[in-house]
């Protein structure tokens, strides 16, 4: 009986590359499985309690660090980058400046990425199979326990900076990350090197120093840890520290250095939906449930629900100017029927009350 000629794997990995870059990534990589070092760090962040409420985090045991533990067979993951910046440096740092302005994270402005992404990674495994045939993998794109920096660095798409995020030295920050887990065989990439040098920027610019040390985030401190997983109330000394950033932080990557380099993105998806790249606080703070819910549909924003969403633009309300708008929409939430809302609510107008 006639045997299937095995792949040419060195050829294969670079047609997954051309591939790729057809498909709008802006960079595909290889890597293999070993990710012992990344296993220690985590296990080591873990320990301390930086992960704060987010117990997924702890939950698969070692399956995130050990990807055949995750998907049987693996033996390669092919790693690939999406950049995502949707505006210039320049307006995003105009918008954090402005206290009336709410600052939205500069990845949560358009489309939610991680259909977009997963679909381009379905598209690139389906021209993998038409090559060689039906192989083994599985797609990931934030969706599961995998330890996505420490595997694109392996697979030379950056480093990780010391603010935990990754570093390209062509492309900055400003962009998604997603894996393919594979059975195949495919040569690794080598792994990309470190040039932060002595640069300590983003560890200096964080508002709540939540960068505890080089390479250490206590996310419990971390803004886009307090707006989207925190549940609960904000702890109020913190509150002040957040200005009007309302679902997450990008102060670290506006300061590095490296995002002079950083491209904006081609993808119309990750374009500003509904003006949230220089909307106005109290504009947003106006929205009842059903048009927050209309307005990001399809929205990475969503998960966080109106209740939290209220309780985040209360505080920036909070830290800005005790003007008559603002004023007036916090005072018609006081009697709002969440207790987490109406908490936030009474601190805001004490604080402008108080403001001097």
């Amino acid at each position: 009986m006639a045997q299937t000629k095995s792949p040419d794997f060195i050829r294969l990995s670079q047609q997954i590359k051309t591939w790729g870059i057809a498909l709008g990534f802006q960079q595909i990589g290889i890597s293999d499985t070993q990710l012992s070092e990344a296993e220690q760090h985590l296990h080591h962040w873990l320990a301390k309690g930086y992960h704060g409420e987010m117990d997924y985090m702890d939950r698969h045991g070692l399956k995130r660090s050990r990807p055949a533990l995750l998907q049987e067979g693996t033996v390669s993951i092919i790693s690939a980058r999406m950049d995502y910046m949707p505006e210039s440096q320049t307006l995003t740092e105009q918008t954090l400046s402005e206290p009336t302005a709410a600052f939205v994270s500069r990845y949560a402005l358009g489309r939610d990425y991680h259909k977009l992404m997963r679909n381009r990674l379905q598209k690139l495994a389906n021209k993998i199979t038409e090559e060689i045939g039906p192989f083994g993998y599985r797609a990931f794109v934030d969706s599961a326990p995998v330890l996505e920096k420490a595997i694109a660095e392996k697979a030379g798409l950056g480093w990780i900076g010391k603010h935990s995020n990754l570093i390209n030295r062509k492309a900055g920050s400003w962009f998604f990350l997603g894996e393919i887990y594979t059975d195949l065989p495919l040569p690794s990439d080598s792994k990309a090197a470190a040039h932060c040098g002595s640069c300590r920027a983003c560890l200096d610019i964080c508002p709540t120093q939540a960068i505890v040390a080089p390479y250490q985030v206590d996310a419990r401190r971390c803004i886009s840890y307090l707006t989207i997983e925190l549940h609960g109330s904000i702890p109020e000394p913190l509150r002040p520290l957040l200005g009007n950033r309302i679902y997450g932080c990008d102060d670290c990557q506006l300061i590095c250095p490296w995002n002079r380099f950083a491209k904006l993105s081609r993808e119309n998806d990750f374009t500003p939906r509904h003006n949230l790249n220089n909307a106005e606080l109290v504009e947003l703070f106006n929205w009842e449930e059903q048009e927050f819910l209309q307005k990001t549909e399809g929205s990475a924003i969503r998960r966080i629900g109106h209740q939290r969403w209220l309780r985040n633009i209360a505080v920036a309300l909070g830290n800005g100017k005790a003007s008559e708008s603002a004023i007036d929409a916090l005072s018609k939430r006081q009697n709002h029927s969440s207790e987490l809302v109406r908490e936030h609510v009474q601190w805001a107008l004490f604080n402008l009350a108080n403001a001097k």
